[in-house]
């Protein structure tokens, strides 16, 4: 580092006693480029100690540099003789070196009598990806960097000025008008610029929206269980219930919405049910909106994973078919990166104002982070993005299906036609705590079902098998790997339970036999 002109210290905070605005000290500067009535009082000797103590204590490391003696003098409303008067005996004490033409740098270190310096917490080791990644992530080594950076130059250099302020409540105007174009002729939504609202992320957009349904009164809201963790969270930090709506194959079971006749808000995954993977039935589609409009309801609809679908496109959004009863979620943290931090909402005219209220914190994502994305979807970036990413996805999902068959004949699995999971259904009982532990030994991420369950349920364990960012070369061993930890772990729960069985039926040998004997 000692040779690095990057390794500057320009910044470092200086305590010199007889500075100005340091408490007990009158300001005596001298006219710059004299030395003044200070300097000649020991001004260079306090800055040198102040300089000495910094070096010491480590907030100046070896090899730093510090500034030049003018733009310090200037920082430190000093002349310029006091800094290189100061410098001067620090060189001459060993604690600096300095050249001509090159910066004044830190040599000093401390010798074995001498105190170290304070000791400095260990550097945090640098975060790895799993050999195996099934969780539920994106494919990280996809992103689209090239296109991003492109992106972001653009926006930065074509911005006005005040467009790099602070975001507007609601958006950028011109990311709206992008997502409303791009949602209507992608997923069939009713979208208009005035009904989008943008948020960093559909977790946020939800808490706003639900905020919004609590200042009309509503108290509650049901939601799939299983269901979204992240859109729970959002919700209970709004102030509303949970109310759990059970769901199967189909989706949602609108009919269990008879059972809450008080309930005027749901949540629901439409284009494919977070945790099975398929779309809401047709059936169920027209019942939920009869639902909606019978009973002056919402649906919050989450257009989860909509954009991967391998069998055709998904159905359209139920938002284009009842703009006044449904909100449309969602967000670019699956297509593109968690990093963009991009989502949105697509609200009922009488709920945007509401969605948008500040309530004390920004929850606008970056100006130009947003202009970036109204630029790369303009440019045709996101849509070229998008087809390579579900031709390389629906290759990926085919050969994790067929290696599950090979490895696990006799386990289910919910290959749904959409998303970037699978479900590996699990016989009841099945110890999945055991299976995560042998999963990390193995260097393997993995996701449960009751992950996503408001309550776990014993009976009906499962494994969520994410392939979004695992790697296409692993594919086959992390198959041959899970089938595995499955064997272990389940010949492992058998012999435990047969050696529970064999101490009970001792015990009860044993209880005969002493009521048999006198002895």
């Amino acid at each position: 580092m000692a040779g690095k002109q990057t390794n500057l210290a320009w910044e470092t905070l200086l305590a010199v006693p007889g500075q100005p605005g340091q408490p007990g000290q009158p300001s005596q500067r001298g006219q710059p480029g004299q030395p003044g009535t200070r300097a000649r009082q020991g001004l260079p000797a306090q800055l040198a100690s102040a300089i000495r103590a910094a070096i010491r204590d480590g907030r100046l490391p070896h090899g730093a540099a510090l500034p030049p003696s003018r733009a310090l003098a200037a920082d430190l409303g000093v002349s310029r003789w006091t800094v290189t008067e100061a410098y001067g005996r620090l060189i001459t004490e060993g604690y600096l070196t300095g050249r001509t033409g090159s910066a004044t740098r830190v040599s000093w270190t401390p010798r074995p009598y001498e105190d170290p310096p304070p000791p400095q917490a260990p550097p945090e080791p640098p975060s790895r990806p799993v050999r195996y990644d099934l969780g539920f992530r994106s494919d990280q080594r996809a992103f689209p960097r090239r296109q991003w950076v492109e992106a972001i130059r653009v926006a930065a250099e074509t911005a006005s000025f005040d467009q790099l302020d602070y975001a507007q409540d609601g958006g950028h105007p011109r990311l709206r008008e992008v997502l409303a174009a791009h949602l209507n002729r992608s997923r069939g939504a009713a979208a208009e610029p005035g009904t989008v609202s943008v948020f960093a992320g559909a977790g946020q957009a939800m808490e706003q929206l639900c905020h919004a349904l609590r200042d009309e009164g509503h108290t509650a809201i049901g939601t799939e269980n299983p269901g979204s963790p992240r859109l729970w969270q959002a919700i209970r930090a709004a102030g509303l219930d949970l109310v759990p709506l059970p769901v199967d194959d189909d989706g949602l079971v609108a009919a269990a919405l008879n059972d809450h006749p008080g309930l005027r808000a749901v949540c629901v995954g439409t284009a494919r049910q977070v945790a099975y993977g398929y779309p809401l039935a047709p059936g169920r589609r027209t019942e939920l909106l009869a639902w909606a409009r019978q009973s002056g309801g919402l649906i919050v609809e989450d257009d989860y994973d909509s954009e991967f679908s391998y069998a055709g496109p998904v159905p359209p959004v139920l938002q284009g078919a009842g703009r006044d009863r449904v909100a449309l979620l969602g967000s670019m943290s699956r297509t593109l990166n968690p990093t963009v931090s991009i989502g949105w909402v697509v609200a009922p005219r009488r709920l945007t104002a509401g969605v948008r209220a500040g309530r004390g914190l920004t929850v606008s994502p970056p100006a130009l982070n947003q202009l970036a994305l109204a630029h790369f979807m303009e440019s045709g970036a996101y849509d070229r993005h998008l087809r390579a990413s579900r031709q390389r996805f629906r290759a990926r999902r085919t050969a994790l299906a067929n290696a599950l068959a090979r490895e696990l004949p006799s386990y289910r699995v919910r290959a749904g036609q959409a998303g970037l999971d699978l479900l590996l259904d699990l016989p009841p009982g099945t110890d999945t705590a055991a299976i995560l532990a042998a999963a990390q030994r193995q260097d393997m991420r993995l996701g449960t079902l009751d992950a996503l369950r408001l309550v776990p349920d014993p009976a009906a364990p499962g494994l969520l098998l994410g392939y979004g960012n695992l790697s296409d070369r692993l594919v086959d061993e992390a198959a041959a790997v899970l089938a595995g930890i499955l064997r272990q772990t389940s010949t492992s729960q058998t012999s435990t339970s047969q050696a529970g069985s064999a101490q009970t039926g001792s015990a009860q040998t044993g209880s005969a036999q002493t009521g048999a004997s006198p002895h």
